[in-house]
C-alpha cells in the first residue's frame, strides 16, 4: 500500500514539474510579441478619474486583465497582495466603469486600475491574452513579462529582483 502512495506521488509530482514547463514554454511563446521598449507611463487618469502618477526609483508591476475573464479573477488576489508592498498598476481592457467598481467590491480589491475600455493600452502593449503582466525596474527598463497566471510568489519574487 505505502509504495502504490509513493508511486503515485511521484506520478503527480513529475505531472505538475511537466505542467509547470509547459506552461513556462507557452508564455515565453506569447511574450514575444509584447512590448519590450522602457516604460513611458508619467501621468495616467484611473477608471475613477484619479490621477495616478509614477513614482521614480521603484520598480513598477503593470497588469492587463478584464472583469469577464476567469484566469484575470483567479490572478486577482495574487495582484492585490503584491499592490500592499510594491508599485502596481493594473489596466482594466474591455470593461466599463460601473463592471469595474463592482468587481473591485464584490472581491474587496484595492489596486489602483486604469480603465482601458475600448483597449488602447492593450494595443500600444500588443497584449493579445489576459491577464498579461509586465514588471519594470526602478529605472524603467522591462525585466519581467507574464502571459497567462503567475502566483503570488512569483510576482513577488520578481519585484523584489526588479527593486535591485
Amino acid at each position: 500500500m505505502k509504495s502504490k502512495i509513493i508511486h503515485y506521488a511521484k506520478e503527480i509530482a513529475l505531472f505538475l514539474v511537466f505542467m509547470a514547463i509547459i506552461t513556462n514554454i507557452i508564455s515565453l511563446y506569447k511574450s514575444s510579441d509584447l512590448k519590450k521598449e522602457p516604460l513611458n507611463v508619467v501621468n495616467i487618469t484611473l477608471y475613477d478619474d484619479i490621477k495616478y502618477t509614477y513614482v521614480n526609483n521603484k520598480p513598477l508591476l503593470i497588469h492587463f486583465w478584464a472583469t469577464w475573464c476567469p484566469t484575470c479573477s483567479i490572478e486577482a488576489a495574487n495582484i492585490e497582495m503584491v499592490s500592499k508592498h510594491y508599485e502596481v498598476l493594473t489596466i482594466a481592457v474591455k470593461s466599463d466603469s460601473d463592471e469595474i467598481k463592482d468587481y473591485l467590491a464584490e472581491n474587496s480589491l484595492s489596486f489602483k486600475v486604469v480603465n482601458d475600455k475600448n483597449a488602447i493600452y492593450a494595443s500600444e502593449f500588443n497584449i493579445a491574452a489576459y491577464p498579461t503582466t509586465f514588471i519594470y525596474d526602478k529605472d524603467k527598463n522591462l525585466v519581467f513579462s507574464e502571459v497567462g497566471y503567475t502566483s503570488t510568489l512569483g510576482l513577488w519574487l520578481r519585484m523584489w529582483w526588479a527593486g535591485f
